[in-house]
């Protein structure tokens, strides 16, 4: 199939603030794929997993544009599991957006844009698929790109240090630390982290505190 042809198969697309990373608190258009190979226990998109509607690249193209908005996130489910997300975000690049891909980190990432922000979520232990983790990708991450803990525990939280240190994570992009939300207060990890004086980002997710589970936000 031509790229001209290429179709995916999408679940949403629709406007909120960001609520995570570099582009907290930014009206933003969400382009969420259908479709995600892996099972964390705390995933709060289970209903990406199926169902969708078939889109050309053009027609997502189109339906981003009518939102006019500069910054664009394209998520899951997990995106890079449809191999046209990769001609997607190449052509909202191109389109002029300010572009950042939401990925398991379980998914090679090698082919995405390079003018995409790629934030890569490694899997803890309590995630139940810490398994799935491309660890060897994470040091063709540069500077603009992220890397996010989301922390379950204060097991979670010990693991995630000790691969900080042992990848040098911290020099090569931002880090991001979140609590699992129900699993961990945030006010706990922020004592954790202040008091080991980790060179992380504590991230809150924005659109929980304001909108809570709520599809679409």
């Amino acid at each position: 199939m031509s790229v001209a042809a290429a179709r995916l198969k999408i679940t949403e697309i629709f406007y909120s603030l960001q609520g995570e990373a570099d582009s907290v608190g930014f009206p933003t258009v969400f382009v969420r794929l259908t479709g995600c190979p892996l099972r964390c226990q705390y995933c709060d998109t289970a209903y990406a997993f199926t169902g969708g509607q078939w889109l050309t690249l053009d027609e997502v193209l189109e339906r981003v544009g009518e939102l006019a908005l500069k910054h664009v996130c394209v998520t899951g489910g997990e995106p890079l599991a449809q191999k046209a997300c990769l001609a997607l975000l190449t052509r909202l690049c191109d389109a002029g957006y300010r572009v950042s891909l939401e990925t398991s980190g379980a998914l090679p990432v090698q082919g995405v844009d390079p003018r995409v922000v790629k934030v890569v979520d490694v899997k803890t232990p309590a995630s139940g698929e810490e398994h799935r983790n491309l660890y060897a990708q994470l040091a063709t991450l540069d500077p603009k790109d992220q890397v996010k803990f989301v922390l379950c525990s204060r097991a979670d939280y010990e693991w995630s240090c000790a691969l900080l240190k042992e990848q040098g994570l911290a020099e090569r992009c931002t880090v991001l630390f979140s609590p699992s939300n129900e699993q961990l207060p945030a006010r706990e990890l922020a004592d954790w982290i202040l008091e080991d004086r980790l060179p992380v980002r504590l991230q809150v997710q924005l659109h929980k505190v304001l909108w809570g589970n709520a599809p679409g936000k």
